[in-house]
């Protein structure tokens, strides 16, 4: 958490919405920008500045969290030979009706 204090730039504002006088005058909301990665967070949702920041604070590390997680290697696939040959097969049947019907539907016009 120290760590991330230093590249923080805490920004302090009146929150924006439905809410009253106490909203109105009132810089509760919080905004969050870590400089590294450019990221921003920003929490109005409570009526204190404490909790804004804590619920701000929380949320800046899940996505920090989500960006170093480590990416998944991908494999290539493809279809088996056997797969192949199948589907192949498949489509000659499938043709081979389709040109057998076009045949009956002609020769009796």
């Amino acid at each position: 958490m120290n760590m991330l204090l230093k590249n923080v730039t805490l920004d302090v504002f009146k929150s924006s919405g439905p809410g009253g006088q106490h909203k109105n005058k009132r810089f509760t909301a919080v905004r969050l920008t870590h400089h590294p990665t450019g990221i921003v967070v920003v929490a109005q949702k409570r009526r204190s500045l404490a909790a804004n920041k804590a619920l701000a604070f929380e949320q800046l590390e899940k996505k920090l969290q989500v960006l170093s997680r480590p990416v998944k290697q991908r494999f290539k696939t493809h279809k088996t030979r056997a797969a192949r040959e199948r589907t192949l097969e498949w489509k000659k049947k499938h043709a081979e009706k389709k040109s057998s019907r076009r045949q009956k539907y002609t020769q009796g016009e």
